[in-house]
């Protein structure tokens, strides 16, 4: 399954998606359905596909937990396949470096040129989708610690996603016309 069927999930869906990786976040609680290993190297890709820089990245965000409530919850039925697919991740990557089986304990530099070819899988378009997701959830449903994404970006107001006015764009419409 592409990484494009997992943005069929609907906005209530992430919503409490996000909800509940806040919750956990939190309270720094354990994974509910993520074992050690797997988080270590979900939390891995995600922080290769949004690194900490001068700016913090992923690891920052909470966007494991994330993930861990997603397939405990509203992706539940992914949990298997996203097994599999991390299993057949690190299978392949056993084969191409014998030092470990696991991508959590290569250097970022092979961690970089291991994703490098592998950013076309299906596997990888789900990590991707979901730590873009994680990143920028609104703060107050997980993800997105103290919004740090939204800082980031350039967003003000952290008043919600859905509060109007959207934008200046929607700003200047209202200015322009007010009256008619």
């Amino acid at each position: 399954m592409s990484g494009a069927a997992y943005l069929r999930l609907t906005i209530p869906a992430l919503i409490a998606i996000s909800q509940s990786a806040c919750t956990a976040k939190q309270q720094a609680s354990a994974y509910r359905v993520l074992g050690q290993a797997e988080a270590a190297d979900f939390a891995a890709i995600a922080a290769r596909i949004l690194p900490t820089t001068d700016t913090p990245g992923a690891t920052e965000a909470g966007v494991i937990h994330f993930f861990d409530n997603a397939f405990a919850a509203e992706m539940s039925d992914q949990l298997e396949a996203a097994r599999e697919g991390l299993a057949e991740f690190n299978t392949a990557l056993e084969g191409a470096n014998a030092s470990t089986g696991h991508f959590s304990e290569l250097t970022e530099d092979e961690q970089d040129a291991y994703l490098a070819s592998s950013d076309t899988s299906d596997f990888f378009n789900l990590v991707w989708i979901m730590t873009i997701f994680g990143f920028f959830a609104m703060s107050k449903y997980g993800g997105n610690k103290d919004h740090l994404s939204w800082d980031l970006i350039g967003f003000e107001g952290h008043h919600g996603g859905w509060q109007y006015p959207f934008g200046y764009y929607d700003a200047e419409y209202m200015e322009k016309n007010r009256g008619e």
